[in-house]
């Protein structure tokens, strides 16, 4: 028993003599040193892992951002409903389009011409002819309403300022040569019973006219309510046309007047106008981007007397390039064989 108590004194001695010892002492300071390393390692790579998580966050917002920036922008009625990018003949690009000669009434070319689109400020046309023949004095003067600017606010740009004032006629000339939108809606405004009575007139004359596929909401087309077919459209080229104001107006290169205090001048919408290259008897165009750029004229062509419809051209200035193909092709084609009549 003795024995076994001396044996145990000594084994707890010689443990107590090791913890004492100098190298003992460097292995504890060492293992506290990597414990104290391991825990700012650790504390370091946390520190990683958070900044990545926010510079992740941050990325996929930027991401989500530019996509809802992006989907901002509709396509237009036709590229939704899948007319955009057909092939055709003469490789316009114009989703729709129709060649009528309007002497004859037969079709020269079409490119889904059946289909019913907004057709933007060619509204326009049948905004002026509501006005032309209502019979209301165009020496008139008229003044820009509060309600002029305020319809469909920050959608467009004008340089018709509140309180600017102007006839009867120079809205008539603004609204068909430059689609000045407040001159077209101070028209309607200042019809018999204001903008909803124009609007009933626009719609009865266009049933007159046997445009049964077409509709009208407003005088200036911003509303993509305002739709058409390229063959309705056609019939509302020829009414217009049958009033020389309409055609002179139209075709008019520039008008100056004074808006305020300042003198400004006005400008054709369509650079083949203002480039005198065609001879174009009437004309009007007209871009929302549910109906993509448009563009209607009549124009004399090898002594061929032609509409030309075009809706949804896709870029700036390819609706002019595709009546310029159109030009050409008719010219190098004086004998064509109509593809029907209408």
């Amino acid at each position: 028993m003795q024995s076994k108590i001396f044996l145990r004194a000594i084994f707890i001695a010689m443990i107590t003599m090791s913890l004492a010892l100098p190298g003992s002492e460097v292995v504890a300071q060492e293992n506290k040193t990597n414990t104290q390393k391991n825990k700012a390692q650790a504390k370091s790579s946390n520190k990683a892992k958070s900044a990545n998580n926010q510079k992740n966050v941050r990325t996929s917002t930027t991401r989500k951002n530019a996509l809802e920036k992006h989907t901002e922008k509709r396509p237009s009625f036709a590229a939704a409903m899948g007319f955009r990018g057909n092939e055709d003949l003469l490789s316009l690009k114009s989703s729709v389009a129709l060649i009528v000669d309007r002497q004859t009434h037969e079709v020269l070319f079409e490119k889904n011409a059946h289909a019913t689109l907004p057709i933007a400020s060619i509204t326009k046309l049948m905004t002026s002819l509501v006005v032309v023949e209502s019979g209301l004095l165009l020496d008139e003067n008229l003044t820009i309403h509060q309600d002029d600017v305020n319809t469909y606010p920050g959608r467009t740009k004008s340089r018709v300022t509140l309180h600017a004032k102007m006839t009867r006629e120079e809205a008539l000339l603004l609204a068909l040569m430059s689609s000045e939108n407040r001159a077209a809606y101070a028209l309607g405004r200042n019809y018999p019973g204001g903008v909803n009575s124009f609007v009933d007139a626009m719609n009865a004359k266009a049933q007159m006219l046997g445009m049964t596929q077409s509709k009208f909401a407003d005088p200036t087309g911003l509303s993509s309510e305002n739709i058409s077919s390229p063959e309705d459209l056609t019939r509302l080229v020829e009414a217009s046309y049958q009033h020389k104001v309409i055609r002179e107006f139209s075709t008019r290169s520039d008008y100056s007047m004074k808006i305020g205090n300042r003198e400004q001048k006005f400008v054709n919408t369509n650079r083949l106008v203002r480039a005198g290259d065609m001879d174009i008897g009437l004309q009007k165009t007209g871009y929302i981007s549910a109906a993509g750029r448009c563009l209607v004229m009549q124009a004399m062509i090898q002594g061929r007397d032609v509409v030309m419809v075009f809706l949804d051209s896709v870029g700036t200035q390819s609706r002019f390039a595709d009546a310029v193909r159109v030009q050409k092709w008719l010219e190098g084609n004086p004998d064509l064989t109509p593809l029907r009549r209408m």
